[in-house]
């Protein structure tokens, strides 16, 4: 590829513009004179070797993005002389760093590490061990965060409702008047999901009532839209992000389709107490108190207890297909029920622990914009398309909002909202 700053390709593309315009050529040579010499310049600064980047700055960027000295050099190979203060970066090779690295350019000429804190608690997985940090997961919050806030204001500004189910219970609440208010909300029954062949289908329906509710969701099981950088499910299954205006979901769409259906529910008990939080792991019940109460609030919405005792045959993988959870969300309820002696359950434990942690099956691929259409959500689409439309947002901020960017965003809007 020709590089786009080479000063003969810039005169030559000059010069046929002007004579197209009928300008002379004299003209052309005092306008030319002025890019070509910016041209130059902006040449000459991306080349300029830098000696304001410390060793410290750069070896906390990478060990940020989940690297070692060692892995770093590995792929960035000019890092150790770096480190080693044999040679400085340039502009450019430190732009390529950056990019490499994931890490804010300007955060490379900070004299301390700036603080960079999941602004709520992670529970369980590799995410809940203390002083645990992923890159990953950081930069997914900290972007449903800045969809929240903008969402915030617009929904302020428009003099849109707030939702009505964010902090309307409290921890002494009953689970039974919790999971009641919820069924209400969504206008579910205690078997509603019996009424779907497939996971798939009861999820987008529980989907679709929730944002009929006024919740946000995005279900994404990457970074935006960039496929090397994986969510993984140890370190973040979902979390919800309170705001009573714009109250935010976001699920792990790499993780199994009946573990999304106990998530979506766990995050929404989270929303209506009003505490944000994220769980990860495979563990299924934490000591937490908060922890511990959305984990009811789910269990008994997903597999009530009257209705599990009237159609409990023993067979725990039929049970799932029929309550369209996970085999080991239906044997804690069967046993936590007395449905299944505490040996019987020991067993299965035993089996299932054994088991790696369930993912989503590979569907082959799929359509890019009806997976966008679960990364974006499709009723913080609906909104961000009509403050457009009104020329309340201007199409830069929609483009960085939604991760989607010219014609792949008119065509989002025009075929899938």
């Amino acid at each position: 590829m020709a590089n786009p700053f080479h000063l003969g390709a810039i005169s030559s593309l000059l010069m046929q513009n002007f004579l197209l315009k009928g300008r002379n050529v004299d003209f052309f040579f005092e306008y030319s004179y002025k890019i070509l010499n910016f041209a130059k310049a902006k040449k000459e600064m991306m080349a300029a070797t830098l000696d304001n980047v410390s060793p410290a700055i750069l070896r906390w960027a990478i060990q940020r993005a989940g690297y070692n000295e060692e892995k770093a050099v590995e792929v960035f190979p000019k890092l150790g002389e770096w480190l080693s203060g044999e040679k400085q970066p340039t502009i450019s090779q430190l732009q390529r760093f950056a990019s490499k690295f994931f890490v804010p350019f300007g955060y490379l000429f900070l004299q301390q590490p700036p603080t960079e804190v999941i602004p709520f608690p992670m529970f369980r997985g590799e995410a809940g061990q203390n002083s645990h940090f992923d890159l990953n997961v950081y930069d997914t919050v900290m972007n449903v965060q800045s969809r929240q806030d903008w969402l915030e204001d617009y929904l302020s500004e428009n003099e849109i409702g707030v939702c009505e189910i964010v902090d309307s219970i409290k921890l002494n609440t009953p689970i039974s008047k919790a999971v009641s208010l919820l069924r209400e909300t969504l206008r579910l029954e205690p078997c509603w999901a019996f009424g779907y062949q497939k996971i798939e289908e009861a999820l987008n329906a529980l989907t679709q009532e929730l944002e009929d509710a006024g919740i946000f969701l995005a279900f994404n099981g990457v970074v935006g839209n960039n496929t090397h950088r994986a969510l993984k499910v140890s370190e973040c299954r979902g979390f919800a992000l309170v705001n009573q205006t714009a109250p935010y979901i976001f699920v792990n769409s790499a993780d199994s389709k009946s573990a999304q259906m106990f998530t979506i529910i766990h995050e929404t008990a989270h929303i209506m107490l009003g505490i944000s939080a994220g769980h990860a792991g495979e563990e299924l019940f934490s000591h937490d108190t908060v922890e511990s109460y959305c984990d009811k609030v789910a269990a008994e919405f997903l597999v009530p207890a009257d209705v599990l005792q009237d159609v409990w045959t023993g067979d725990i993988k039929r049970a799932s297909r029929k309550f369209k959870v996970s085999e080991i969300v239906v044997a804690r309820r069967a046993h936590d029920l007395r449905l299944m002696s505490d040996t019987e359950y020991r067993a299965f434990w035993l089996e299932y622990s054994k088991r790696p942690i369930s993912k989503k099956k590979d569907g082959g691929g799929g359509s890019f914009y009806l997976t966008s259409v679960k990364r974006v959500g499709k009723l913080f689409a609906i909104h961000v398309r009509n403050a457009v439309n009104n020329r309340q947002l201007s199409y830069t901020d929609a483009y960085r909002l939604t991760g989607l960017y010219g014609n792949t965003y008119q065509h989002f809007m025009n075929n899938n909202v």
